[in-house]
């Protein structure tokens, strides 16, 4: 799949998530076969581009190419400078978010709120193309409602503009995240424009992956909530697609290394006191519904203070896991 001067090593995109997809985690699933990662929506809001939640966002330092950054705004010349200051930051590609369903951001107008403008979206496009000498993306749902479903208008926007890829989830605004995945609409939106098309939602196993592939001819997928916890899922897709065999996920000891790793990489880059606290959620969906089994384990972990603390609790943690596992 090629985006831009960019041809990645394969068609499996960690999507981006609000408070997930930061540089640690991204790394992490880039090692374990992502052939693209984006980082989390950062703003485009002028006075917090240089504040320390932003600029954390934008960190790329170290991170395997292509680096993506995703941006979110709803007025188009501050989408342009957001786009300028991401490259600066080190971005190779610039991501348009126009899919976030969630109230604050659309309340701003921005995000999935803007699928109900096609003309502001037009103008947003144009501005951020014509800002940087980079690959520009854009990510989408399906529109605001059922009764506004206009993605393969604005997808037909994107590529007038000269988008290089469009990101597809198949639901609209309204959805959220319930119901199930339209990717009839995705495959309308593939059929429609000659840019490549990645389809987005409900992907979360490889046979899952082969049947979305099939169903939209996207040229790529996207996998967001599927691979919390389990960055390895990009490995086991990319397996079976390749050969149609199942790859195993991996045993308990390579994922307390794959844990430690991540923990290491996020006490690294947020210091001690906030990587501590982001551990906790990573910590409980790498345990999954083994977490039952270590409840009162992940509640005492989840009460420490220290990285040094967290870490010495991780062998019990992911030891009880093992047991449940075997029961």
């Amino acid at each position: 799949m090629q985006i831009g001067p960019y041809r990645l090593a394969n068609r499996l995109i960690l999507a981006p998530m609000a408070g997930i997809t930061d540089l640690p985690y991204r790394n992490l699933c880039r090692r374990w076969g992502a052939g693209m990662a984006v980082a989390e929506m950062a703003t485009s809001n002028p006075a917090l581009l240089d504040s320390r939640k932003t600029r954390q966002k934008t960190d790329h330092r170290g991170e395997t190419e292509p680096r993506v950054a995703q941006i979110l705004g709803a007025e188009p010349m501050q989408m342009a400078e957001a786009a300028r200051f991401n490259v600066e930051r080190g971005a190779q590609i610039i991501d348009i978010n126009m899919g976030c369903p969630a109230k604050k951001v659309c309340n701003k107008a921005a995000g999935s709120a803007l699928l109900r403008d096609e003309r502001l979206v037009a103008q947003i496009l144009d501005a951020v193309v014509q800002a940087v000498d980079v690959p520009v993306t854009l990510k989408i749902r399906t529109g605001w409602d059922a009764a506004e479903r206009n993605a393969v208008s604005v997808a037909k926007l994107a590529a007038a503009a000269g988008v290089s890829a469009l990101s597809v989830h198949g639901r609209t605004r309204a959805c959220g995240f319930s119901g199930s995945a339209e990717y009839h609409t995705i495959a309308m939106v593939k059929a429609s424009v000659n840019i490549p098309v990645i389809a987005n939602g409900d992907i979360d196993s490889a046979e899952k992956a082969q049947q979305v592939l099939e169903a939209t001819r996207a040229d790529g997928i996207m996998i967001g909530r599927a691979a919390l916890g389990r960055p390895w899922i990009f490995r086991q897709i990319e397996r079976f697609l390749e050969s149609g065999i199942d790859c195993p996920p991996p045993g308990p000891d390579a994922i307390l290394a794959t844990v430690r790793e991540h923990l290491q990489g996020l006490y690294a880059h947020y210091g001690e006191y906030a990587g501590v606290r982001i551990a906790r959620k990573h910590v409980g969906w790498y345990l999954g519904q083994a977490a039952a089994t270590s409840s009162e384990l992940l509640r005492r972990f989840n009460q420490q203070e220290t990285a040094t603390q967290q870490w010495a609790l991780l062998p019990a943690l992911f030891d009880s896991q093992r047991q449940g596992e075997s029961e």
